[in-house]
C-alpha cells in the first residue's frame, strides 16, 4: 500500500469527506509530509471504491459544483488496521534493536 493511499484510508476513518477535505485532513495527520496532488487523490479514491475500499456516501452541490463524499467501508477498516499493525511490527524490529544498544 502506497503511504498517500495509507493516509487516505486513515483520513476517512472518522467519517466521510469530500476530496478537499481529505486533502486537508491527510496534511493534518502527516504534519504535512504527505501532500499528493488532486489528480493523485482521484485517482487513488477510483481505484479504491473500484476495489470496495471506499463507497461514495452522497453528494451535495456546493456553488454550482458537485462536492463527492466517500466513506470507508468496512474491508478498507480492515485493510488500513491490518497495515498500520504491518508498519508497527516492522519498525519494531528497529526499534526494539534501538533500546538493546
Amino acid at each position: 500500500m502506497s503511504e498517500p493511499m495509507y493516509f487516505v484510508l486513515t483520513a476517512l476513518l472518522d467519517g466521510p469527506l469530500h476530496g478537499h477535505a481529505i486533502l486537508k485532513r491527510i496534511g493534518e495527520l502527516s504534519a504535512g509530509r504527505v501532500r499528493p496532488t488532486v489528480g493523485t487523490l482521484y485517482a487513488i479514491l477510483e481505484r479504491l471504491a473500484a476495489r470496495g475500499v471506499l463507497a461514495v456516501d452522497h453528494e451535495e452541490t456546493v456553488n454550482g459544483r458537485v462536492r463527492r463524499y466517500f466513506r470507508i467501508t468496512d474491508e478498507g477498516t480492515a485493510i488500513v488496521r491490518s497495515e498500520a499493525r504491518r508498519m508497527n511490527e516492522a519498525a519494531a524490529l528497529v526499534l526494539n534493536r534501538e533500546a538493546l544498544a
